[in-house]
């Protein structure tokens, strides 16, 4: 296991750091080129860069003609090869380098991959373009098919052919693949199969010359690339320098993780560029276990064609922590940026009242019956509801809105409750279960009912429990269906009353709704133009009330019950929950990516509109807490989870439904998270 002072380096967390790099050119002069990529390689070595990746012909220039047959040019390309390769037996970097080089005869457009002195392998470039602008056939023999082989260059032997895998046998294991330009660009690229065999990160040595609109096909191109194979793309460009006798470039080098552009230079440089990017290997391995088409594709295309050769080589972790150059979304289930935001609210909300009218529609059953509460969930629900019969051409009379109230129902929640059905059109109803909840105390003997405060889990859980009772049976009487309103974070904490509206009902259209996303959708409601202006007001004044379930009555000195104090901020517990069942990280790489999203408030940007007093920082010790906390109500409470009524699945991040995202035995134990978490991550 690893010690508490690896906690703070990104290498202990089953991270890499890669770059793709964008040195400045100077046409047909490989002694130039060398001397800008051992710059780079320097940069990249202080930064305890992995993997370094460099343009596709780098030591030559790529627009050179006919000057690649010339033997001058062949010849210092080749002691270009040689001093990086001296060089780099002091750097941390893999290097990966483009060259011409000749071989039995031939001319390949290849690439190098060098490490501490030695030249671990040489890929040729698989497809040559030879359309429009292109003529590389005129110079080059396409790589295609060229397996086995070994090559010599600058006075060493190295294996070469399209068949190489580089596999990481050091204290930082990866394994990845090399690729060049155009064939990325081909129905099926090399990097596929790759990928297939185990290359978990990707590299393309790309010149790549600047039309309008080619930037963006460049992303499309690797983002998708990254996205199918599961894996991490890294693309270099040339850039400035290279001849533009015809051609233009604009030195564009990216990096992408499934889909997820961490890293992007910025075009049209006038020196070097350098993109790095912070590569999550363990997300990488997490997505191809869980993934069963990837593994069966592999099995079909790997049985059908010539194995890799895997080349390896000794890349250990750093001695010294290496902080994380990443973003992480402090609220994964709400993006920082706007339009996303708002996209995903459309989606989210719409998907909501679609399922509930479609469970509406084939029930046929007319009307919705729901408890209002003021709060964040009955809010959302209550919206839904309305929506679900607009869309079924019904009247929204039809939803049966009741609130509740308790011994600690406040007066400002019971007003907002009330002011948001008659704003929104619903059948408005107020039923005082304090009566019946004080008859059921007596009953039981509770010592409420002699006249003490005693304000335990009985006291809470009746008056929870009369309210769903009398949902019900409204429900029966109206021949209506029961609206659920908890929600995945309440769920995932056990902050639920087995068998109660929070956790029971027809149907749960909250039931996969982050308690975080929960505010931003009500907040997408109120600016979406189809709501009241007095809707509008009532859903403000709504998002601004503390969140508490309001069961307790506040004493004097004592303040209100808050949620939140109890099982922890829901910012760090929805953090947790994502990472813990989107991708069954370890308890320390949660903390750990926590702490780089939450250790400071200035880092990074926040959702749009969140309240000000929301945008705090947690320290270490916190965020360990709660992470404990989390674990800890997680496990012990799955058999809430496992009875869970239908509810539509709302985002990628998942849910928590049986049925569904996350299936899981209701007696399992946490001793192996807790442990983990004790053993890797300091408490202060």
């Amino acid at each position: 296991m690893r010690a508490m002072t690896g906690f703070t380096s990104l290498y202990s967390h089953e991270f890499i750091r890669i770059a793709a790099c964008v040195p400045p050119a100077e046409v047909a002069d490989p002694d130039f080129a060398a001397e800008q990529a051992l710059r780079l390689a320097a940069e990249g070595d202080a930064a305890k860069t992995a993997v370094m990746v460099f343009p596709e012909l780098g030591l030559s220039s790529y627009a050179i003609d006919d000057l690649l047959f010339q033997d001058a040019l062949l010849d210092a390309v080749e002691r270009a090869v040689a001093r990086i390769a001296d060089a780099s037996r002091h750097l941390y970097p893999v290097l990966v380098i483009g060259a011409p080089l000749r071989c039995e005869g031939r001319l390949y457009n290849a690439a190098l991959v060098i490490h501490r002195g030695a030249i671990l392998g040489v890929v040729p470039k698989s497809y040559l373009p030879n359309y429009r602008e292109f003529y590389e056939r005129r110079y080059f023999t396409a790589g295609a098919g060229v397996t086995g082989g070994r090559l010599s260059v600058a006075g060493r032997e190295a294996p070469f052919g399209v068949d190489l895998l580089f596999r990481s046998s050091g204290s930082a294991p990866f394994t990845f693949h090399v690729e060049i330009c155009e064939d990325v660009w081909v129905p099926l690229p090399p990097s596929t199969r790759a990928a297939l065999a185990g290359a978990e990160v990707l590299l393309n040595l790309s010149a790549s010359n600047i039309t309008i609109g080619k930037a963006d096909a460049r992303r499309l191109l690797c983002a998708s690339q990254s996205a199918r194979a599961i894996a991490a793309y890294a693309y270099s460009a040339a850039g400035p320098g290279e001849s533009t006798t015809d051609l233009a470039w604009d030195g564009h080098a990216a990096i992408f993780e499934c889909g997820d552009l961490l890293a992007e230079t910025q075009r049209f440089p006038r020196g070097p560029a350098l993109a790095i990017g912070d590569v999550d290997l363990g997300r990488l391995r997490q997505e191809r276990m869980r993934v069963n088409s990837f593994g069966d594709c592999k099995s079909a295309e790997l049985r059908q064609a010539p194995p890799f050769r895997t080349l390896s080589f000794r890349l250990d972790a750093p001695d010294t922590s290496v902080a994380l150059r990443r973003t992480i979304e402090r609220f994964p289930f709400v993006p920082s940026d706007p339009s996303r935001l708002r996209e995903d609210c459309y989606e989210a909300y719409n998907i909501q009242v679609q399922g509930l009218a479609r469970r509406l529609a084939s029930t046929g059953i007319e009307r919705a019956v729901i408890g209002v509460s003021g709060g964040l969930d009955s809010t959302q629900a209550l919206i839904v509801a309305a929506r679900a019969m607009d869309l079924l051409g019904r009247e929204r009379k039809n939803v049966l809105a009741y609130t509740l109230p308790g011994f600690a129902t406040s007066e400002e929640t019971k007003a907002n409750a009330l002011a948001l059905m008659r704003a929104l059109g619903v059948t408005g109803g107020e039923i005082d279960i304090r009566p019946a909840a004080k008859q059921m105390l007596a009953d039981l003997r509770h010592p409420f009912a002699r006249g003490e405060a005693v304000y335990d889990v009985t006291f809470e859980n009746v008056q929870a429990g009369l309210r769903t009772d009398y949902l019900f049976r409204l429900a029966n009487q109206n021949r209506g269906l029961v609206v659920g309103t908890g929600d995945l974070s309440e769920l995932a904490l056990g902050w639920c009353t087995y068998g109660v509206g929070d956790h029971m009902s027809h149907y749960n259209v909250n039931a996969s709704v982050a308690k975080t996303l929960i505010q931003h959708l009500i907040r997408f409601v109120a600016a979406s133009g189809e709501v009241s202006e007095e809707t509008v007001r009532v859903l403000r004044a709504i998002l601004a009330t503390e969140i508490s379930p309001e069961l307790v009555p506040p004493t004097s000195g004592v303040a209100l019950q808050s949620t939140q104090q109890i099982v922890g901020p829901y910012a760090l517990q929805d953090f947790n929950l994502f990472y813990l069942t989107r991708y069954g990280f370890r308890p320390s790489k949660i903390a750990f990516l926590s702490d780089h999203a939450w250790s400071d408030a200035e880092r990074g940007a926040w959702p749009v509109d969140l309240p000000a007093g929301d945008r705090r920082a947690y320290s270490r010790a916190e965020i360990r807490h709660w992470l404990e906390v989390f674990i800890r109500r997680f496990f012990a409470n799955q058999f809430k989870r496992s009875t869970l009524p239908n509810g539509p699945k709302i985002s990628s991040g998942g849910s928590l439904s049986p049925r569904g995202d996350w299936r899981a035995p209701s007696d399992a134990q946490a001793k192996a998270w807790l442990a983990e978490l004790d053993e890797n991550v300091p408490r202060a």
